[in-house]
This record gives structure tokens, C-alpha cells and sequence, in this order.
């Protein structure tokens, strides 16, 4: 071994195969990194994906929207402080990277199709600046706001006059849907990044006409670009998106032609077998976010079930993970134990996990391919271990966290070292972050009692379902 070689463990297939013990980990870093930078005992390996979020740099809970059955939990987005796009997108993109996390899925916010192209500048700008992939998904929508099967005014009974007249002044309008799609073209046009993906980002079936619908099939089809949607997430869309389609909705889909391997949909929980099979037979994938399931009270998607023709499936955090601290590595342990039945011998493998999180996470966000890897401290993971044969990606999905990740390297570029971002200065945007959104304090407190009658009516109005 030379003098300035850094031994460790190369882990290309985690589940798969063991690591190789390599003699110098330099030679499967960039150009630059130090050896000092390595850890006793490391290991490298490609980076999960997170292949499903919504990009908070101001996360649900620290703006006041405390958990909560999915549609009664939506009007409290509304308490999202008004803060610069590009530090919101910065603070959370520099939250992934600093847990080795080298592309996300980014399911843009705005509803305000005058203002994308703007804002989805500022988001890709962020990735940019962060050095992480990103896929953009842009918003489109146009159905049913506030409230299933007939929109605003199905809440209209379960709130006092004086207080409906107040909250419908803020009823959305939508855009035709020839408009919202050109703008997702705008944003593609005007991203010039290796790094980036721009997508259609239809919200949900039950969010948008089947005018909308019909027009992103066709769009897809055209242009290739792909496609990001939420997709059956909660018992009450199953029960209206079924009065909706009786075909069933996933059947309507497939009959416009939006099934096909350039779409990947969001949660899944409530598809039922014929749906999987239908999906996996066109190639879509599926991306499971079980800490948001759990934490939106809508069950568990049925991934346990799920045969290995597929459809295949990716994980994603969403924004709410199981500590609120986007880690996906304890998301793919939640995942890990969720699902692994309780037969003598476990169908949902290792393998199963980390190729979901690596291979089909790189599909979602339209980056296969690449040598993007993350450097672990795995000594540290077994540091008081007798042995020393295990099967790392039973090590990490058993002890593994973000504090562990200590280098990740995307494009070929080092972007974090020892937890500490390369390129940007992360403390001091989201110490800037936190100053707008402190801010917006006034506005935001007089928009809580709204937003309390408007998740009470909500709650009211599902209760008779």
C-alpha cells in the first residue's frame, strides 16, 4: 500500500454483493479529494435518491401545520411563509446533500402559473448552486380545489356566511391547460444544466380535469419529457377518484395513453393488484413515501405484495420523514422493517431496498448512468463490532444515518466533506430563510383562524363519507 492510500470498502451493489476491499478509495473519488478527508474504514457507494418532495427550506411543522389526516392537513400549507424561492429550495436541497443525498424529485409549490418559470428558475439555480441532480415537477392542476367531487362549495355548508365570504375570496383560478403546459415547456427551455430534469407535474387525478389530463398524455407523448404525479394517496381520493372513473381511474389513464415508463406515481397506497399489474405491465414506476403515509394517517402502500415484475418502485421523503429531519437513509430503514413480513425468510430484501433507492430513484429523476457516489463513516457503524464479514447493506439499513454520510461527490464534482457543503453557505441562507419567514409573522397569524375553519369544515364535510 503507498503512503498516500486510503483503504476501505467499494459497495457498487449493495443487497447484491459484498464490498471490495479496495487498497486506495482516492481512486474512485475526484480529482482533489484529500486523504484526509477519508475515514478510517469507509465505504463508497452510488447515493440513494430521494425520488418524491416538495422542497420546505421552512418545514410543515415549524410553520404551524401539525399533522393531520391528509385533506384536513392541506389547508394548512396555506401558513407557508412568503420567503425567496431560491433560498427555500437552497435550505432544503443543502439539508439532502448534507445527509448524502446526490438527486431529489422536486414537486414544485407554487399554484401561481404567472410566476413558475420565475420561481422554477430560482429552484433549479439552488440545485445548481447546492451541486445536487434535481428533477423540477411543475404544478399542474385545474379541478375540485379545497375539497373532492364539487370543489369549494361542498364546504360552503360546514362554515358561518360571514366566514365563507372571507375564505372564498381566495378560491384558486386555474389557467387552460394549453397555458400551465406551455409554461412546464418555458421551464424546460430555460434550464441549461446537465444536472436538471424538468417534468410535468399534474397534481393528482383528483386535482385535474380530464381535459388537463388528456393534454399532459399527449404532451408526453410528443415532446418525451416525462411525467411526476401523486397517485391514489388516501381512502377518500380512492372513494371519489372510483365514483369518478367506474372504469377505475389507473384504467381511464392507461386509456389516454398517460401509462407509460416516462411516468412515475407518487404514494400508491391505495392501488389495489389489477392496478399494480396494469402499471408494471406499461413500465411506470411507483415511489413510496412511507413516513408521510403514516404521519397523513393513510396507511401503508402495498410493497410487500408487490411481485418481482413489478411495477418497480422508488422511495421518497415528501417532507414530512419519519424524524422531520430528512434522512432518507432511516426512511429506507422504516421502509426495510415495514414490509418485512413475519415468514422465517424475508421477501423484502436488502436488494429490493437500495436497488428501489439507487436504480429506480435514478429513473424517476431521468439519471441513469452516473457515477454520482457518497462516502460513510462505516467504521463508525461498526465500531464495537466482533466480527468483521457482515453483509454491509444489512449494516446500513440496521445503523445507517445522514450524520454517517461524510463525502458526496455528483457529477464528478465534491460537494460535501465531513457534513459541511462545499459550495454554498448553508447556515447563512437558512439563517436569511428563517429572517423573511419571522417576517411574514403578522400576516401568517391572522391566516391561522382561516385556515382552523377551513381544515374544520374540511373535516366536517369527509366526516359523512
Amino acid at each position: 500500500m503507498s503512503p498516500g492510500a486510503a483503504p476501505g470498502r467499494l459497495l457498487l451493489r449493495p443487497g447484491h454483493e459484498i464490498a471490495r476491499r479496495e487498497t486506495d478509495l482516492l481512486r474512485h473519488l475526484p480529482d482533489g479529494v484529500p486523504q484526509a478527508a477519508i475515514p478510517d474504514n469507509a465505504l463508497v457507494m452510488p447515493p440513494p435518491v430521494n425520488a418524491h418532495d416538495h422542497g420546505y427550506g421552512i418545514r410543515t411543522l415549524d410553520f404551524g401545520n401539525l399533522d393531520d389526516a391528509l385533506e384536513v392537513w392541506i389547508p394548512g400549507l396555506r401558513l407557508r411563509p412568503r420567503t425567496d424561492p431560491y433560498l427555500e429550495a437552497l435550505v432544503a436541497f443543502s439539508r439532502l446533500a448534507q445527509t448524502g443525498v446526490g438527486a431529489t424529485m422536486h414537486c414544485h409549490n407554487s399554484l401561481n402559473i404567472d410566476r413558475l418559470v420565475e420561481e422554477a428558475g430560482a429552484v433549479i439555480r439552488a440545485a445548481n448552486d447546492v451541486g445536487i441532480r434535481l428533477a423540477l415537477s411543475c404544478p399542474l392542476l385545474d379541478y375540485d380545489p379545497w375539497a373532492y367531487d364539487g370543489g369549494p362549495q361542498r364546504l360552503r355548508p360546514f362554515l358561518v356566511p360571514a366566514d365563507w365570504d372571507e375564505l372564498s375570496a381566495s378560491i384558486p383560478n386555474y389557467a387552460p391547460p394549453s397555458v400551465q403546459i406551455a409554461a412546464a415547456d418555458a421551464v424546460a427551455a430555460a434550464s441549461t444544466s446537465a444536472l436538471v430534469d424538468v417534468q410535468y407535474g399534474p397534481i393528482g387525478p383528483q386535482w385535474c380535469s380530464n381535459a388537463l389530463l388528456e393534454a399532459i398524455a399527449e404532451a408526453s407523448a410528443a415532446s418525451g419529457r416525462r411525467i411526476h404525479m401523486h397517485l391514489l394517496e388516501s381512502p377518500r381520493q380512492r372513494q371519489w377518484l372510483d365514483r369518478r372513473f367506474p372504469q377505475g381511474v389507473v384504467r381511464y389513464l392507461d386509456e389516454i395513453g398517460f401509462l407509460s415508463p416516462r411516468l412515475a406515481v407518487a404514494h400508491g397506497v391505495q392501488l389495489r393488484a389489477d392496478e399494480l399489474e396494469l402499471l408494471a405491465g406499461r413500465g411506470v414506476q411507483l415511489v413510496s413515501n412511507p413516513s408521510a403515509n403514516l404521519r397523513l394517517r393513510s396507511g401503508v402502500a402495498p410493497l410487500a405484495t408487490l411481485p418481482e415484475s413489478g411495477p418497480a418502485f422508488a422511495f421518497g421523503l415528501d417532507g414530512t420523514g419519519l424524524d422531520d429531519d430528512q434522512d432518507l437513509w432511516r426512511e429506507l430503514r422504516l421502509a426495510h422493517l415495514l414490509h418485512g413480513g413475519r415468514g422465517l425468510t424475508r421477501a423484502f430484501t436488502a436488494a429490493r431496498v437500495f436497488d428501489a433507492a439507487i436504480d429506480v430513484g435514478a429513473t424517476v429523476v431521468n439519471a441513469r448512468g452516473n457515477d454520482d457516489r457518497v462516502l460513510v463513516d462505516y467504521g463508525a457503524l461498526i465500531a464495537d463490532s466482533l466480527i468483521d464479514d457482515l453483509d454491509e447493506a444489512e449494516v446500513l439499513l440496521a445503523r445507517m444515518t445522514g450524520a454517517h454520510a461524510k463525502g458526496l461527490y455528483v457529477g464528478g464534482q465534491e460537494i460535501m466533506r465531513d457534513g459541511k457543503l462545499i459550495r454554498v453557505d448553508d447556515e447563512g441562507a437558512r439563517a436569511e430563510l428563517l429572517q423573511q419567514a419571522r417576517a411574514d409573522l403578522p400576516r401568517l397569524s391572522g391566516e391561522r383562524g382561516r385556515v382552523a375553519k377551513l381544515a374544520a369544515a374540511t373535516r366536517a364535510y369527509y366526516s359523512g363519507w
